[in-house]
């Protein structure tokens, strides 16, 4: 990391924590006590970020980002840390469609399986679970989604054909 990435990535957050109404300016550093007690970091570390003479670590970085309202992620890309290829977002692979796939149509719920990273052996699995609360194609529920209304649908039944009220189970 270059003094150039410290000391953009330091006036990021600089104006970050001034829109957010931390008042960072003052002399006696009440902003800085209040933004470090609210992340839960030592005052130190936020004055060493200000004053350009050191990264935040990790931890600090994330409780930063809680605090200021922004994504991890933007935060580890804006220090300089990470590119935005080495860490992609994964709702990226949500608006493209899969490698080979037409553009434009829904992604098979295997497919979303391998975006999710389910693995492998429990790919079935998922598919199965996820399918009883989608819709199929006709636009009604499943097949495993209408079996847990099937005693409701007997009663109504029995009530049409005998005009009488089955006893309740």
């Amino acid at each position: 990391m270059t003094t150039q990435d410290l000391d953009a990535f330091a006036a990021w957050v600089e104006a970050l924590m001034r829109e957010r109404g931390y008042d960072i300016d003052s002399p006696r550093g009440g902003g800085k006590s209040r933004i470090a007690d609210e992340a839960g970091v030592h005052r130190a570390a936020v004055t060493r970020l200000l004053q350009r003479q050191s990264m935040p670590d990790l931890e600090t970085t994330r409780r930063l980002a809680r605090v200021l309202g922004v994504p991890v992620r933007d935060m580890l890309i804006r220090s300089g840390r990470l590119t935005a290829e080495e860490l992609a977002d994964p709702h990226d692979h949500l608006l493209s469609p899969a490698p080979g796939a037409e553009f434009g149509r829904q992604p098979t719920l295997e497919e979303v399986a391998d975006l999710l990273g389910v693995p492998a052996d429990r790919r079935d699995m998922f598919v199965r679970v996820v399918e009883q609360f989608l819709p199929n194609e006709a636009g009604t529920e499943t097949e495993t989604a209408r079996r847990g209304h099937g005693r409701a649908d007997e009663r109504i039944q029995v009530e049409a054909a005998t005009g009488t009220s089955p006893s309740a189970d």
